[in-house]
């Protein structure tokens, strides 16, 4: 009999929807992070897609991060997880899609650090985030030491690391973490939603935007434009002499929906 895959993909139009489900806590080891980057770069390649979701199976766990289990039996910390690092995406650099992440419940340690990895973020009222490394002797390395400082106040950044203590649905929101605390049986269709209103502008545009943040997050502004106006951002710098950047204008002078092409 053979053993289902804990990451299964769906197409939804121009969203691609990747489940991880990998009972009882999603929890990931490095086979599983290879699969969910591959998910991730199948739908970054395929020009069909435009917007990818990323949840959990289950109602109570988004991914309690890395497989301890595993890690106990041997799989080391510096393991081979692919090339998009831990869970497949926490060090993938160059998407052009926006990731939601639809956070079905506890997103703790890597878990957390995956949904940091998304561009943006829904939760079900149950969903918590923690980062429990250090009760563990470990550290959060997969992005939870370089993103949370920069997404919250210093403060409490340091408070969630040095403490592992988890943050409810509502503080997550409070500080910006998530776009939306919805209802678990809401969840997946305000994920869609949120993606689907990610992806009303022009491809290109899109792709420039999510360029231009992950070129320039850790310069000041004098250094980012000296950074979009090098010519050096492809996606950026075709956006200027693009079909859609004619076509938007056109389409609203003339009070119509734009037809965009990509191009």
């Amino acid at each position: 009999m053979s053993v289902p895959s804990p990451v299964s993909v769906v197409r939804l139009d121009e969203i691609a929807v990747i489940t991880l489900d990998r009972p009882k806590a999603n929890a990931i080891d490095a086979p599983t992070s290879v699969l969910l980057y591959q998910a991730v770069h199948a739908a970054e390649m395929d020009p069909g897609v435009r917007a990818i979701v990323l949840t959990g199976g289950g109602d109570r766990f988004f991914s309690a991060g890395w497989d301890l289990k595993a890690a106990v039996a041997g799989e080391a910390a510096d393991a081979d997880w692919g090339p998009g690092g831990f869970a497949g995406i926490t060090e993938y650099v160059g998407r052009r899609k926006p990731l939601v992440a639809a956070v079905n419940g506890l997103a703790l340690g890597g878990g957390f650090e995956l949904m940091l990895a998304c561009d943006l973020a829904v939760c079900s009222h149950g969903a918590e985030f923690a980062v429990p490394e250090v009760t563990l002797g470990l550290v959060a390395d997969a992005g939870g030491l370089l993103r949370l400082p920069r997404r919250l106040p210093r403060a409490v950044a340091i408070e969630l690391l040095l403490t592992g203590r988890r943050m409810d649905a509502d503080e997550a929101r409070r500080w910006g973490l998530v776009i939306d605390v919805v209802p678990a049986a809401d969840l997946l269709s305000s994920a869609i939603a949120l993606a689907q209103r990610a992806i009303t502008g022009a491809p290109l545009a899109v792709g420039a935007v999510l360029e231009v943040l992950e070129a320039t997050e850790t310069l000041d502004v004098v250094d980012g434009f000296a950074l979009m106006r090098s010519g050096e951002l492809a996606t950026y710098a075709a956006v200027a002499a693009s079909d859609d950047a004619q076509e938007g204008p056109l389409a609203f002078s003339e009070r119509r929906a734009p037809r965009w092409t990509g191009r």
